[in-house]
Formats: C-alpha cells, sequence, structure tokens
C-alpha cells in the first residue's frame, strides 16, 4: 500500500476519496501528518487554491502529495459561490449558513441550473499536475437527506430525482465531480506509481 497525503482536514472529503480511491493506496490526512497550521487559500481559481495547499505541504514534507478545491457554480448567481463555496457566508466551513445563503438568493428565481466542479492538483517530485470533474444538477428549493456535507441538501444532480445528501456513498461517488476527478486521479497513480514497482 502506498501512502500519499491529502493536503485536507475536512475528514468528510478525506473519508470519501479513500473510499473512491480503494485499497491500493493510503490517505494521510494533514491531522495524521500533524500539521495543522492553517493555509491561506487565496488564489481567485479552484486551480490556484488546490495548487496553493498541494505546494506548501509538498514543500514542507518532500513527499508526494495532493489537494483539491471545489466550487458550486450557479447560473443565476454569475457563477458564484464559486471559489468562494466554503466560505459563502463568511465564516469558513459554516454549511448551515453557506447553504441557507444561496437559497435565500435563488428565491423566486425560476432558472436553478448549477454545477459542482473539483480540481485536484497532485505534487509530485516538485511537478503540478491537475484533474477535474463536472456534474450539472440544479438547486432544490429546500434541503433533503441527512448524508453528505456542504451543499448536498440541495443539490439534485442531472438524471435523479433525490439530492446528493440522500443518496448512498457509492451511489454518489460513482457520478459526483470529487469522484469523476478522483478517477482521473486514481488512473493516474496506478499508472504512475503501481505499473512501475
Amino acid at each position: 500500500m502506498i501512502n500519499i497525503i491529502f493536503a485536507s482536514h475536512n475528514q468528510h472529503k478525506v473519508t470519501e476519496v479513500q473510499a473512491i480511491l480503494g485499497d491500493s493506496f493510503s490517505l494521510l490526512s494533514l491531522t495524521e501528518i500533524n500539521y495543522h497550521d492553517e493555509i491561506i487559500e487565496d488564489a481567485e481559481t479552484l486551480e490556484g487554491n488546490a495548487r496553493i495547499k498541494a505546494q506548501t505541504i509538498w514543500k514542507i514534507t518532500g513527499k508526494t502529495c495532493f489537494a483539491d478545491d471545489t466550487g458550486l457554480e450557479i447560473e443565476a448567481l454569475n457563477g458564484q459561490p464559486g471559489v468562494f463555496s466554503a466560505r459563502y457566508a463568511g465564516v469558513a466551513h459554516d454549511d448551515q449558513a453557506n447553504l441557507q445563503k444561496i437559497l435565500h438568493e435563488l428565491k423566486g428565481k425560476t432558472n436553478r441550473n448549477a454545477r459542482f466542479r473539483t480540481v485536484i492538483c497532485l505534487i509530485n517530485e516538485g511537478k503540478a499536475l491537475f484533474f477535474e470533474g463536472i456534474i450539472n444538477g440544479r438547486i432544490s428549493e429546500s434541503p433533503s437527506g441527512k448524508k453528505g456535507f456542504g451543499y448536498d441538501p440541495v443539490f439534485i444532480p442531472n438524471g435523479h430525482d433525490i439530492s446528493f445528501a440522500e443518496m448512498k456513498e457509492s451511489e454518489k461517488n460513482a457520478i459526483s465531480h470529487r469522484g469523476q476527478a478522483v478517477k482521473k486521479f486514481t488512473d493516474y497513480l496506478f499508472f504512475r506509481f503501481l505499473k512501475e514497482n
């Protein structure tokens, strides 16, 4: 089993990505490598923020690591919250406040089209590689479901009539933005690491 550092403290993300990766790779979160400083994500793009996080940890450890950044992009809000998704209501990672803010801003709007986009940046031997996943859907009128995290209770992917938060983990991972990005990332890791050993 190959250890790879995931530059995140978000245990929901770590668990979700580990489930997609399977048993060939073992993720080490920032907590597990005893890194507790805040990494300032001040880039204007998802790609930029993912790179900042991955490069920060690579420079400290010298070990293969990756980071992701995810944004919910809503048509009627001109692509917002986008890169500000985690702190849209002003306080980072207040899922309920963020969720309630977008529902308030979409009140009365008929266009509720949206997409989730995830970008993964892998730093291997100092080189940055990017992997992207996108899923289109719509924002529901009200939250439903208890699974998942973030905006999952209000995001209904195209072709489905239930939210991400109502889906089984395996069902969500099979179609999600993060699942798509991690699949591309995993294919690369398998070729780069496992095939050579």
